[in-house]
């Protein structure tokens, strides 16, 4: 092992026993038994202890390899986000990470999968919430707290105590002790009361943290108004292409009720299940002369477990996750909401064209199954576990514009295929484009102060059509993770661009580009201007 070697592992051992969470989830289990700090110096604590590594990486000659050059710009992005977002809006200072942390901490060793841990690790989160959740109440105490974060805190809370009321589901872990059960519960209570009078605050970072995210994380060199302007040239474009293609094919009908027309045509109950594995497979297949699928690495549907159902509509609970990095297994569950007796409201939920596009694609098949399988291999130790989904998003936010970009680019990527979509649902893919660069427009403006939330949750409603039941989750995730939401635009827009310079042939660039791993696609466009010709 070289010194910059040891100096990545040092990186990492850091990161993770600051993410303990993360870790579970990223498969290093030596994390299971720990809650991440919050004691009154742990924000300092690890400011410092970044500083340190900055330090010994500018003193250490870079290996010239591009794993080693990647693997430095993910930790120096990793410490100018940490360090600022320490200084400028520390996460001791938000309940909903508090809540998350927990419910995570206790969904990730639940999880199947083929992680060896510890059977007593859920028994010792279990003992650490109360001195966590107490670390939080006092780090709290005296806060002003943008209302939807406490909100969602709230929430979270109340469906984790039910969840932790009722009979835990089979897995590796012993049955904790009713103790155990009972005093998290009653933590969870203590915590619940503490939120209850915290006063509001504005949730924009400000201008300055937003462009240091886009910078130093994603790599993005316009500054947020240069952006912005381009991403309002966008949204106008697009939404005129998508007007004219809805004319196109009914010119009595807008494309909004076109495409509530479209969430009506879906399968029977007993077909639901079916159509994901069918689609999935499908796609794997037609898309083989594009790229190389993952189709060594399999993803299995099945129904949501009983035991998830409470926790789903609550939490960021998603029904595709990454696989973890350090023991992967063979294959990934993806659960799907099962059916009910509403035979129009299982057609809508499971729709073909968003089981197509949403879930065969991006997340299926040659979308983030694909991308994630190939950044197991990729020359980075970092970018082979950036992509990791975690408590509340990916574990390291420099991997978003490549980890998303790529997953929206893949849905356009199969309209090459020539039948795979109907023009229906090409409609439906013209109008996920127009809803990416409306999230980079409200990202950017809510941030920069332009607009506040409630003028974020207008545009979102009124302009771009989210359904009402999305607008409030979405707004409140926006606000909490500043440069989360601009980077699927940006990302695959960036690859689009990419692709269009490259002189690789299709195939060999899509798997070249998955190859570097989870990595700002800035970064991927560097290193391919290295590669020779």
């Amino acid at each position: 092992m070289s010194a910059f070697d040891d100096l990545v592992s040092d990186f990492l051992r850091l990161h993770w026993s600051y993410n303990p969470v993360d870790a579970s989830f990223a498969g290093v289990a030596l994390y299971d038994f720990a809650l991440p700090p919050a004691d009154a110096r742990a924000v300092e604590r690890e400011s410092t202890l970044l500083r340190q590594l900055a330090i010994r990486l500018d003193a250490l000659p870079v290996p010239g390899d591009a794993g080693a050059r990647l693997d430095a710009r993910m930790i120096r992005a990793q410490i100018a986000h940490r360090t600022a977002a320490n200084a400028l809006r520390p996460r001791t200072q938000n309940p909903a990470w508090y809540s998350g942390e927990v419910a995570f901490a206790i969904v990730s060793l639940l999880l199947p999968g083929a992680v060896q841990r510890d059977p007593g690790a859920l028994e010792s989160r279990l003992d650490a919430v109360a001195d966590y959740l107490a670390d939080g109440a006092a780090r709290l105490s005296g806060c002003a707290v943008p209302a939807d974060w406490t909100s969602r805190a709230r929430g979270e809370i109340a469906a984790l105590r039910g969840f932790l009321a009722a009979p835990l589901p089979a897995s590796n872990q012993r049955r904790p002790s009713s103790r155990a059960l009972s005093d998290a519960r009653a933590a969870l209570a203590r915590f619940d009361d503490a939120l209850a009078a915290l006063p509001d605050a504005d949730p924009a970072c400000g201008r300055d943290f937003l462009a240091l995210v886009m910078r130093e994380v994603h790599g993005l060199e316009p500054g947020p108004e240069e952006l912005e302007r381009e991403a309002q040239r966008a949204f106008d474009e697009t939404l005129q292409h998508l007007t004219e293609c809805a004319a196109r094919l009914d010119p009595a009908r807008s494309w909004r009720e076109q495409l509530a027309d479209l969430a009506t045509l879906g399968p029977d109950p007993d077909e639901v299940l079916p159509s994901y594995r069918a689609w999935h497979a499908r796609a794997l297949r037609d898309a083989a002369e594009l790229l190389t699928p993952a189709d060594d690495y399999g993803l299995e549907f099945t129904y949501l477990p009983e035991w998830a159902r409470a926790l789903a509509g609550e939490l960021y609970f998603l029904f595709y996750r990454s696989p973890p990095e350090r023991a992967p297994g063979s294959g990934s569950i993806y659960w799907v909401a099962p059916p009910g007796d509403d035979l129009a409201a299982t057609r809508q939920a499971h729709n073909t064209a968003a089981v197509k596009l949403i879930h065969a694609v991006h997340h299926g098949s040659i979308g983030h199954h694909t991308q994630n399988a190939r950044a197991r291999r990729s020359p980075s130790r970092i970018a082979r576990m950036a992509g990791t989904d975690c408590a509340s998003g990916i574990a390291l936010l420099s991997a978003g514009t490549l980890v998303e970009g790529w997953a929206c680019y893949a849905e356009d990527l199969m309209a090459e295929v020539p039948d795979f979509y109907t023009q229906g649902e090409r409609l439906q893919l013209a109008y996920f484009e127009l809803r990416n660069i409306a999230c980079c427009l409200a990202d950017i403006r809510l941030h920069t102060g332009v607009w506040d939330l409630d003028a974020m949750r207008r545009f979102y409603r009124d302009d771009v059509a989210f359904a009402p039941a999305r607008v409030r989750p979405e707004t409140t995730r926006n606000s909490i993770f500043p440069g989360s939401r601009l980077m699927y635009w940006t990302g695959s827009r960036r690859i689009k661009a990419l692709r269009a310079a490259s002189r690789l042939p299709t195939k060999e660039f899509h798997d070249t580009l998955l190859g570097f791993g989870s990595v700002p696609v800035a970064w991927i466009c560097d290193e391919l201007s290295l590669q020779p010709r």
